[in-house]
């Protein structure tokens, strides 16, 4: 038997467009990044998410024109009120965001800089070859300089030998330079392929969450209905699972407990959970599937 577990809240989600995902991370902590490149949503306001781990926490908000919002810490959201408690990570993890662009930002500047010169070092062997040539047609022209073209033919042969032993050495550097381009396609493609898979688990995640909620609602109005509970915020707890169901903490007997098992089996095949905190609620919920 396969386990699949499935955990969320009750989300707000804002439309945005999306980005291309950036990936940093340093091997030898548990920390990693990954945030979209600046985008903008339908007001023009300019939108990046960010999801990492750090400290042994994770984080994921959304920064709009630089301010952050809807902010998740272990999964547990966040009110805008608290958010600075977490205002020194957040900081910190904001700063690594922009250090991670200028780098990559340097590293291009220094790669086209390199093509450049190596396209100068191959031009000046050119010219080089060249004079070499006209030096020799030279030499063999003046019988007096029969001697000095015997010393330079020496020195040209030790040249070429240089030559073709850099030649192997170019041709070697430019198997590793293809090889490296074969794996960066395919680690491209890899990418591609799984920001299609989350785009598509999001979607699922949406939909399963919607599901819920319609679903405890309904539930919510039965324990009402049946004077379970007096009222919707009076309930602060409600737990289900294939060995029992409480409200508030009171286990129910087994006579209600079959009723709502038989009517919201979705909830009482797995260990489901609600609870309701103020203006917090969510729903946590993992369930066995064949």
């Amino acid at each position: 038997m396969k386990t699949k577990f499935f955990k969320y809240s009750v989300l707000v989600i804002a439309a945005i467009a999306w980005g291309v995902t950036v990936n940093a991370q340093d091997n030898n902590s548990d920390k990693y990044a990954n945030y979209e490149n600046q985008s903008k949503d339908s007001q023009g306001n300019t939108v990046e998410h960010v999801h990492t781990f750090t400290n042994g926490k994770e984080y994921s908000f959304k920064l709009v024109n630089g301010k952050v919002t809807n902010l998740y810490v272990d999964e547990v959201k966040i009110a805008p009120e608290q958010y600075a408690k977490y205002s020194t990570e957040i900081n910190k993890i904001k700063e690594q965001i922009r250090l991670d662009r200028i780098q990559a930002e340097k590293d291009r500047a220094q790669a086209k800089i390199d093509r450049a010169q190596a396209d100068k070092d191959r031009e000046q062997a050119e010219r080089d070859r060249v004079q070499a040539e006209k030096d020799r047609t030279e030499a063999i022209s003046s019988r007096g300089q029969a001697e000095k073209d015997q010393v330079q033919a020496g020195k040209d042969r030790e040249q070429a030998e240089r030559d073709r032993e850099q030649s192997v050495k170019d041709r070697a550097q430019a198997e590793l330079d293809r090889a490296q381009a074969v794996k960066d396609r395919a680690q491209a493609e890899v990418d591609r392929e799984q920001a299609v898979k989350d785009r598509a688990q999001a979607e699922v995640d949406r939909k399963h969450a919607e599901e819920d909620r319609k679903l405890m609602a309904q539930l919510i109005g039965d324990l009402v209905k049946d004077g379970i509970v007096p009222d919707e915020k009076s309930l602060y707890s409600l737990t289900m699972s294939p060995n029992g169901m409480t409200v508030n903490d009171k286990q129910m007997s087994a006579e209600v407990y079959s009723r709502y098992k038989t009517k919201y089996s979705r909830f009482a095949n797995g260990v489901f959970s609600y609870g309701n905190s103020g203006n917090i609620r969510g729903i946590h919920m993992s369930r066995s599937r064949e």
